[in-house]
């Protein structure tokens, strides 16, 4: 069920990247990555509700909370400076470049999290080190 869930989420990222370039013609990068933010809080506290999960605020440890903080700024930090290239670079080049975050993502999987490293793993992330490449030069 994970592949689904993934793979709708590479479709909304997607639509995120080509509507997001429409979006930010003629407004400033920050102000647009603000207004989608405000967006995404409506809808994720809505989606809280919704689900009757508002309760479960209280049993946040404060472990959880620093690294969902830290994550929030981690997130906050990529839109601001994904919009900003957005804005001022092409979609088809800005949007592999950034996706180069899988493999900074799996590279820190491993050291961090002591995720397996396995010869697909590192084929697939060597792909994706080459493709950005090509892109960039």
């Amino acid at each position: 069920m994970w592949v689904v869930y993934a793979l709708l989420s590479a479709l909304f990222a997607a639509l995120t990247s080509i509507l997001a370039k429409v979006g930010i013609q003629n407004v400033n990068s920050n102000l647009a990555t603000a207004v989608r933010t405000i967006v995404v809080l409506i809808m994720a506290w809505g989606i809280v509700f919704a689900t009757g999960k508002q309760h479960e605020i209280g049993g946040i440890t404060q472990k959880s909370l620093v690294f969902l903080v830290l994550s929030g700024i981690a997130t906050g930090l990529s839109w601001l400076f994904y919009f900003k290239a957005l804005q001022i670079g092409d979609a088809s080049k800005v949007v592999p470049v950034d996706k180069f975050s899988v493999v900074i993502s799996m590279v820190l999987a491993f050291a961090v999290l002591g995720d397996a490293v396995s010869a697909k793993t590192i084929a697939g992330g060597a792909l994706i080190t080459i493709g950005t490449l090509v892109l960039v030069l």
